[in-house]
């Protein structure tokens, strides 16, 4: 393995197996490359992988279009909304504030990280409230799913009940 070592010190601790000196310090300028293994390997403890912005009480997020149980074509036309919390492009870091996020035949994610972007999980991060989706036939459920500047959920989460649709 390669490891990136910042301070002299650390590298002669180590050559010496004398521990890792200053190596878990919180000042510590250490950078791992990106095959040294996790602190947890160590059983260092982990620093945690995001700080959730709070969400006001009341926010909620919803579709407007289209309906629960709607039968509908391809592309769908598909409209959203926030109540409570200011819709922002992603990058801008204001409190109550975030973009949408639509799940597409996909659960929750882990509100600990960001949204995964892909197929799935489709980003608003220029903070828009529409759009056409280009969906196959067959039934779709979708849920909004609001984030904070980092595509984090709030804490608590501010998404919507999950739709289902149709597409002929």
């Amino acid at each position: 393995m390669i490891y990136k070592i910042m301070k002299p010190g650390i590298l002669l601790a180590a050559i010496l197996g004398i521990g890792s000196i200053g190596a878990c310090s919180p000042d510590s300028d250490q950078q791992p490359s990106d095959d040294t293994p996790s602190p947890a390997a160590d059983n260092v403890a982990e620093p945690a992988t995001s700080t959730r912005r709070p969400s006001p009480e009341g926010a909620a997020v919803s579709f407007i279009t289209p309906q629960d149980g709607a039968v509908v074509s391809s592309p769908v036309q598909v409209e959203f909304s926030v109540a409570g919390m200011d819709l922002v492009p992603a990058g801008n870091d204001a409190p109550n504030s975030g973009h949408h996020h639509i799940l597409i035949d996909a659960e929750l994610p882990d509100m600990s990280l960001p949204v995964p972007a892909d197929a799935n999980h489709v980003h608003f991060g220029d903070g828009s409230a529409s759009t056409e989706l280009t969906l196959p036939p067959g039934e779709h459920t979708l849920r909004l799913l609001f984030a904070d500047y980092l595509h984090i959920p709030h804490d608590p989460a501010v998404y919507s009940e999950r739709i289902t649709i149709t597409v002929e």
